[in-house]
């Protein structure tokens, strides 16, 4: 039987997670705090600042979508818990990812280096109980370069499969040769780049909070990892990196069409041959959600791009813990396409 990845599953952090920080580093551990007005929704607070944790949510989701998981798997307070879990939902292996790092997490590039150091060691420590069925995308502290690489090898000996990237990092995007290092260390260690939904850039997330959407996860979140897949696309990077492969995650895979239309425009106006199948030339992946129109944007991602998650673990619009199963019954789709998302391009971006 063909081996099912979910390639984008994810760790709710607790504070466990900061067990793992050096003795001198314990003074930069992040705190629980639940704020007055919502008190179901517990916040971390770093630095004196409130930084994002997944919210306590309902067993059914948006548009009826099914998010029920054990508190206890959600949270890896039980492993076991989590895996049993999987077998019940169909699936081998989950890539998991963070949820805390969603925004800007720390200002100070020692408490950033803290942070994160804990959070890869405790999933290095989860990769050890999951008898090689929970792999994950390590973090790194994008402002001391010389530690970033440090924890990527460090990663990769303890069960990482990726590195994972916001859209936006700073005042800097994914292609700026600010990140060539991290390529090119990803690189020769075989891992990928997962840019998972998030926004590193704190005035550009004020920018879109609004009360008219609590969440805003569309403007801050959502829309800068499609356009993160155009700049990929549009840049040197696919051709200086020639064997690192990318993850574009969360954000449904309904932009695809758009993204390539107005990249093959623009390679056409500068007068350069557009590749026939762009992101499989260059090596990039997208998740996609069970009410994506699929037929439509295989037409023109290819069968050998798409890859899909449950986004495990959390409460909002790409949540959907059998998302395996509700692809599965999908008749629209040709079973050799569905194989592939499935089993056959997680498993060859993500090496597993």
């Amino acid at each position: 039987m063909p081996v099912v990845v979910d390639a984008d599953a994810h760790v709710v952090e607790t504070e466990r997670t900061w067990e793992y920080m050096d003795e001198e580093a314990v003074r930069f551990r992040p705190k629980l705090v639940a704020p007055q007005d919502e008190p179901r929704n517990l916040r971390w607070m770093v630095e004196d600042k409130l930084r994002r944790r997944a919210m306590l949510g309902p067993q059914r989701g948006p548009q009826g979508r099914n998010t029920e998981a054990p508190e206890e798997a959600r949270e890896m307070v039980d492993v076991e818990r989590r895996l049993s879990h999987m077998d019940q939902l169909g699936i081998d292996v989950q890539v998991l990812h963070n949820t805390i790092f969603i925004e800007t997490v720390a200002d100070r590039p020692e408490v950033e280096i803290a942070v994160c150091k804990s959070w890869n060691r405790w999933l290095a420590d989860l990769w050890k109980q999951g008898k090689g069925r929970l792999r994950w995308s390590c973090v790194v502290p994008i402002q001391t370069m010389d530690v970033a690489l440090s924890e990527i090898r460090t990663a990769k000996e303890n069960g990482a499969v990726a590195v994972c990237l916001r859209p936006i990092e700073g005042n800097r995007t994914l292609v700026d040769p600010y990140f060539y290092p991290i390529y090119e260390e990803a690189s020769r260690l075989d891992l990928a780049i997962a840019v998972h939904i998030a926004n590193g850039n704190a005035a550009y997330c004020d920018v879109f909070r609004s009360p008219y959407d609590p969440g805003a996860a569309f403007g801050m979140f959502r829309a800068p990892t499609a356009i993160a897949c155009h700049s990929y696309i549009m840049s040197e990077v696919p051709h200086r990196f020639p064997i690192l492969r990318w993850g574009f995650i969360e954000a449904s895979a309904q932009w695809v069409p758009w993204v390539i239309h107005e990249a093959r425009r623009r390679y056409e106006a500068a007068g350069k041959a557009f590749p026939d199948d762009v992101l499989k030339e260059y090596r990039a992946y997208v998740t996609c959600q069970t009410d994506d129109d699929l037929p439509y944007i295989l037409n023109y991602a290819g069968e050998d791009s798409l890859v899909i998650g449950t986004d495990y673990g959390h409460f909002d619009p790409s949540s959907e813990v059998d998302a395996i199963s509700v692809l599965k019954k999908r008749s629209d789709i040709d079973p050799s396409a569905l194989g592939k998302i499935l089993s056959d391009n997680p498993r060859a971006l993500y090496q597993v």
